[in-house]
């Protein structure tokens, strides 16, 4: 049988990279003959920086709002306040500098503005499979993380309630433009730009080593990869390294073809879900400690792709599961749940759950129930 596939392109319009955010953000906003641009931003950068301030400064009297407290994790609540203060302004473009967090959660506040969603259960009507309408306010993102969630046409939003993070789709709700701007990234704590940068690694590898890889994502994937594998300890080495941290940028751009394009993640992605819901940890450090043993879980089933993992990572040859222990314990990660303090007896209800993400039922090694999630988990204790 010849093979066959699908490759989907999302909506975004351009990517620009290596310039001044405000200056670049400005000319963008004049381009799109936006009126009333609404900031979704740091509460960090806004306090402490004159990043926030250099970005209204751009924009004179066309910014007319500014919401800057997004938790980690981006909860309803948040999502429906800020969703509240952006209708109140009338805005006609949304504007986010920051984190995954923020960038997520302005891409939910795009669907309660269009389908007039104002309470947290509401939010209910628009999640998946429901129908949503498409949103006529859009997304210029500047990101300072590299969990690369700009490139994405899905917002992962917290449910208070339950503790689970829900999935929201929509093609409208990616970023029509996004701005690289390393210099912005200085302000990010280091363990945050690096941990982040391994959930971009996670995104390239989980992507390379799916049953439903494609050879357009595959391409980008191994080349991003290579980028972060590069990148990363240089930054450390040296966190004034700009053209490091432009690779680290360019390579978490290119992480998200495969997932973008339609290729599913895997047991990493799943569970990391679940971690982040439930325990509060950083998805950075989630992908930091379950990466390695999935892959080692993983290998009976794609021990060739695996391969291409170590080659793209400079290591020939070697154990792509341990390639990766050895590159995030260099970097100063937590390498094991014990590192953030989940122990065995929280395991049942994290391989329950992870049965119910989108990513687990799809790993490349088939994972029938909780009782192979509890294998990988005892791995990575």
């Amino acid at each position: 049988m010849i093979r066959a596939g699908q490759v989907i392109f999302s909506k975004m319009e351009e990517v620009q990279f290596g310039k001044p955010a405000a200056k670049t953000v400005a000319e963008l906003v004049q381009r799109h003959q936006a009126e009333r641009v609404f900031l979704m931003v740091s509460g960090t950068l806004n306090r402490e920086t004159d990043e926030i301030e250099k970005l209204r400064r751009a924009l004179g009297n066309h910014c007319v709002g500014t919401f800057d407290k997004m938790p980690a994790h981006t909860p309803r609540s948040a999502v429906i306040a800020a969703a509240e203060q952006a209708r109140a302004t009338e805005a006609d473009l949304i504007v986010t500098l920051g984190g995954g967090s923020i960038t997520d959660g302005a891409k939910a506040v795009q669907l309660c503005l269009a389908n007039d969603i104002r309470d947290v259960e509401a939010l209910d009507k628009v999640r998946p499979p429901a129908t949503a309408k498409s949103s006529r306010v859009r997304q210029i993102s500047v990101p300072t993380t590299l969990s690369a969630g700009e490139f994405s046409p899905v917002s992962g939003i917290t449910d208070e309630r339950t503790r689970v993070k829900e999935l929201f789709r929509h093609p409208d709700i990616v970023p029509k433009a996004v701005v690289l701007d390393p210099a912005v990234t200085r302000h990010t704590p280091l363990w945050l730009f690096l941990s982040t940068g391994i959930r971009a690694v996670d995104h390239c590898v989980e992507g390379i080593c799916s049953n439903e890889s494609s050879a357009h994502g595959d391409a980008s994937a191994l080349h991003g990869l290579s980028l972060l594998a590069r990148g990363l300890p240089r930054v450390k080495a040296d966190p004034n390294d700009i053209e490091a941290r432009l690779d680290c940028q360019i390579g978490a751009w290119l992480s998200m073809t495969p997932l973008v394009s339609g290729v599913p993640m895997g047991a990493s992605h799943g569970i990391g879900y679940v971690l982040g819901a439930v325990f509060d940890i950083p998805h950075g450090h989630t992908s930091c400690i379950m990466l390695p043993s999935v892959m080692r879980w993983n290998k009976p089933a794609n021990a060739d792709k695996q391969a291409l993992v170590a080659a793209a990572m400079g290591r020939p040859g070697e154990e792509a599961s341990d390639v990766l222990d050895a590159f995030i314990r260099g970097l100063g990660m937590p390498r094991s749940l014990g590192d953030v303090k989940v122990g065995p007896d929280q395991f049942e209800r994290i391989a329950k759950q992870a049965m119910g993400t989108p990513w687990v039922p799809r790993n490349p090694r088939p994972i029938a129930g909780p009782a192979q999630v509890r294998e990988i988990l005892d791995l990575a204790a």
